[in-house]
């Protein structure tokens, strides 16, 4: 029997849904390969190049004239040509292939820059080199080749990792499921169930895939996936999700969802969606490359159109147009943005935010609308007793004694914050004997003789022991879990426990409004809880009993009104709508799936990094703006005199004169890049 079991789940990874699931993550890994391996190709080609490179450089007669040094031999010019050919079909390839695919797609930008200059720059060169009169580029064609390189390889380095998120959401899902059979209790992959299956999960243990609870009581972790804080109680006919965690009882659970219909599988497709509709808007250095290249295409027509008509030699005005071509296309300009950025993160990571996409960074700068998770994220993600009752003559501290007694032996988040709180307070808890939980409803035990137990309100009421308080009832409308103390039948007193609200949030929210930011929560916590805090922190807004699905669409709405919005979150829940937001925070403490869906990363989990990055964001943009205006505004000047517009004065730039201001470009943006610090 156990046999046609496991071969009738086997037939099961056939299933369309598995294939198709196995596929995607298929894709997703071929698509961070590629990613790495265009990585390995700059680098590789980098490091070639520059090898290459310093031969030029030698063997190059201005670099010798400025050096002032001596350096040849017969037919070294060949040599140099042909070191320079190497390096302008090797380390220039892919711009020359970007060039192609941009000129198709029709959007002309940095590479198109990029390769039409060196193309111009080798072939003239080349030309020259064989018969044609004028002066080398060699050199600069070979160090515009590197600088650039370079500058992708930096900007590559922040965009490895995007696909990331999908495959750590995957991972949450346990590997196999304990299948019950009628010849008794079989392992199987959890790719092999199917609807209907009946599956064991032990205490501690995964759910395998969503369904329905037919046997057994338990407290489920679901706070990963919904953002609920407390431990949800289940019991036959409740519904369960694939990738919560049991924490108590065995149970018994009927599949109902396998696959991409699952909960969790669903919110992959939504982080997947979101990231492919996140905008193409190119930055600014594609901007100014393309203006750049329509430019160096016109003042490079316009300026051998003119000579010609002027009646002078075609070699001087071919020289002049390159001139202009080379000129237009600066070293400083690839480096503009990522020697700022690079700048500006070390900066960043001193201050505990990591940035894992630039253009988000960016976009920081302009963020309006800060959304913030609850648990986790404005809170701490455990309990912290806020309130302690007493109905009757026993005092605060010894309830909290016998309280912290019978919850020291268990596992149960409200217990751990029960324990913790008599830690804080000095209170030495009671030893406990013949303890026993008792899922969803508490803990029971012997304590000083005294049968004692911990209850909640449920399992209150069928002992027949509620009483109305005011007390409790302010508690609970304030959405705080409380559960009783019951010492020998008779009710003792009540513990009232919150999540507990970091002390760095209050400041966090406050700086942020007085920065011109409005401050909002989004959260699946029920609306009680939502609202109890949202009123300590005096946020503008919040946003309870949301799922991922709607914490997205939520995301969108504020969108939609014109917002640019920050979502900053800490669990897999908050996935989509960081990928959704125009910038993605993930508190460092949190999941790997929040952390390889967002943009920056808190190290330090603390909210007020948030108000940092903003202002890091403004002075880097600033720094970028100043970059690109000094890449491309001496254009302004040394693009008319390398045309000749002053040749009638006796002024006229050379090439030699040209790459020097173009090195000179690079300096400053350099400088003016470090000074950000």
């Amino acid at each position: 029997m156990k046999t046609n079991v496991s071969e009738h789940h086997v037939h099961e990874v056939k299933d369309e849904q598995t294939m198709g699931h196995a596929g995607k993550r298929h894709h997703e890994a071929r698509h961070e390969d590629h990613h790495r391996m265009m990585l390995e190709d700059f680098k590789r080609r980098f490091i070639v190049s520059t090898i290459l490179t310093v031969p030029i450089l030698l063997l190059s007669p201005l670099v010798q004239e400025v050096l002032r040094f001596k350096f040849g031999f017969i037919g070294d010019i060949y040599v140099l040509a042909g070191l320079s050919a190497i390096v302008y079909l090797y380390g220039g390839k892919p711009f020359i292939a970007g060039m192609v695919s941009e000129l198709r797609r029709r959007t002309p930008g940095m590479m198109t820059l990029i390769a039409l200059a060196i193309t111009v720059a080798f072939i003239y060169s080349f030309s020259v080199t064989f018969g044609l009169q004028g002066r080398t580029f060699y050199w600069e064609l070979a160090t515009l080749i590197d600088i650039m390189l370079l500058g992708h390889y930096i900007e590559m380095r922040s965009l490895l990792g995007a696909s990331r998120a999908l495959e750590k959401l995957i991972k949450l899902m346990p590997t196999t499921a304990h299948l019950v059979t009628s010849s008794g209790i079989i392992d199987i992959p959890v790719a092999r169930l199917r609807r209907g299956d009946v599956v064991l999960v032990k205490p501690g243990e995964k759910i395998p895939s969503d369904g329905v609870v037919i046997e057994g009581e338990t407290s489920v972790n679901e706070a990963m996936l919904t953002g609920e804080s407390k431990p949800v109680y289940k019991k036959p006919g409740d519904p369960v999700i694939g990738g919560s965690i049991n924490l108590e009882g065995s149970i018994k659970v009927r599949i109902e969802r396998t696959g991409k219909e699952t909960y969790l599988m669903q919110v992959v497709e939504l982080v997947r969606q979101a990231q492919e509709a996140r905008s193409k808007t190119q930055d600014l250095a594609n901007r100014a490359a393309f203006w750049l290249t329509i430019i160096a295409l016109a003042a490079g027509s316009i300026t051998l159109t003119v000579w010609l008509y002027m009646k002078k030699p075609f070699v001087f005005a071919l020289e002049r147009m390159v001139t202009v071509m080379v000129i237009t296309c600066p070293h400083a300009l690839g480096l503009a943005v990522p020697l700022v950025v690079s700048v500006s993160t070390s900066i960043l990571a001193v201050k505990g935010i990591l940035v894992r996409n630039r253009d988000a960074f960016e976009r920081m700068k302009d963020v309006q609308v800060v959304v913030f998770d609850k648990t986790g994220t404005l809170t701490e993600g455990r309990f912290e007793v806020t309130d302690i009752i007493s109905f009757g003559e026993m005092d605060e501290m010894e309830i909290l004694r016998y309280a912290a007694g019978l919850e020291s032996l268990s596992e149960h988040p409200i217990a751990q914050g029960i324990v913790e709180k008599a830690r804080e307070m000095g209170v030495e808890p009671y030893k406990v004997k013949r303890f026993r939980a008792i899922p969803g409803r508490g803990v029971r035990g012997v304590i000083k003789g005294r049968e004692a137990l911990i209850a909640s309100p449920n399992f209150l009421r069928e002992l027949g022991l509620w009483r109305d308080d005011k007390r409790v009832e302010g508690v609970l409308e304030q959405g705080k879990t409380v559960v009783f103390l019951v010492i020998e039948n008779e009710l003792i007193g009540a513990l009232a426990l919150a999540d507990r609200i970091r002390p760095e949030s209050k400041e966090a929210v406050r700086e942020l409004k007085r920065a011109g930011i409005k401050v909002y929560m989004l959260t699946g916590d029920n609306e009680k809880v939502a609202r109890w805090v949202s009123e300590n922190l005096d946020l503008d807004g919040y946003f309870a009993e949301v799922l991922p699905h709607q914490k997205s669409e939520v995301i969108k709405e504020l969108q939609s009104k014109g917002f640019i919005v920050a979502m900053v979150g800490d669990g897999i829940n908050d996935a989509p709508a960081l990928i959704q937001a125009d910038v993605g925070i993930a508190i460092g403490a949190g999941t790997d799936v929040a952390i390889e869906s967002a943009d920056l990363i808190l190290v330090r989990d603390d909210p007020r990094d948030v108000l940092s990055a903003v202002r890091i964001s403004r002075s880097t943009y600033k720094k970028m703006v100043e970059n690109l205006a000094w890449a491309t505004g001496y254009n302004a000047i040394a693009i008319p005199l390398a045309a000749g517009i002053l040749y009638n004065v006796g002024v006229l730039l050379s090439p030699a004169v040209g790459a020097i201001l173009m090195s000179l470009s690079t300096v400053i943006v350099a400088i003016n890049a470090r000074l950000l610090k």
